[in-house]
């Protein structure tokens, strides 16, 4: 069994995201990788501007990943990892499960703005109409996202900040790998930053949910569970 890890917004360096979770999950024999998002930019292009990576090539980059490997593979996806991973992971015959964590699940024609609130964008979102990109405010991310974190994770998280293209934000999925293949919902009850309402909104789509008290990242706050959610896939 292999897991491929696909990290959400405005991060980059995947495999710190997950370190925790993936060195638990080593330690039973199960390896795996974590692509890079060229949206995030991390594949040595810039993001922003009218040529800058954007949606299709965050999906190109988690495909290639997961056509790399003949091993059944389970796919993990973090929030807008889940809109890539909608795309990325349709008919590529080794993904035999989906979890996604505090994540969207788009249908055919949904893109991210879809799951907006229509009031502009979240309070802990900085936009850049001119360069054409976005980013979550560092002084929020702790309060937000990393509440239940220890403070060298919330360190590293900071350090690994990104800015990302907006062009993301309206590309609409072409597919939904969710409506092919089992999936889980992994609906985080401590999350400030996608209300747990939400993401039981979300979670409707997926064949099955479960729910843990943690807040946005628990595959850092709580390795331990997520390790086991994942080997019972």
């Amino acid at each position: 069994m292999r897991v491929v890890f696909v990290h959400g917004a405005c991060v980059r360096d995947g495999a710190w995201w997950w370190h925790p979770t993936a060195e638990l999950l080593r330690e039973h024999g199960v390896v795996s990788a974590a692509p890079a998002l060229p949206s995030c930019g991390e594949a040595g292009r810039p993001p922003g501007g009218e040529d800058g990576p954007g949606f299709a090539e965050d999906v190109a980059a988690v495909r290639r990943v997961l056509l790399a490997g003949d091993e059944p593979t389970v796919v993990v996806a973090h929030s807008y990892g889940g809109m890539v991973t909608a795309e990325a992971a349709a008919g590529v015959p080794t993904v035999r499960h989906l979890l996604l964590v505090s994540s969207y699940l788009p249908e055919v024609g949904q893109s991210l703005a879809d799951f907006g609130d229509g009031d502009g964008p979240a309070p802990f979102l900085t936009v850049d109409p001119a360069v054409g990109t976005f980013a979550v405010r560092p002084d929020l991310l702790a309060g937000t996202f990393l509440q239940d974190c220890t403070t060298d994770q919330q360190a590293g998280a900071a350090e690994r900040l990104a800015a990302q293209s907006l062009a993301v934000i309206g590309h609409p999925v072409a597919v939904a790998a969710w409506q092919q293949l089992p999936s889980t919902y992994l609906v985080c009850g401590a999350d400030r930053g996608t209300s747990p309402e939400r993401q039981r909104a979300y979670a409707r789509r997926a064949g099955r949910v479960v729910e843990l008290d943690a807040g946005h990242h628990p595959f850092l706050s709580r390795p331990g569970e997520v390790r086991d959610l994942v080997l019972t896939l």
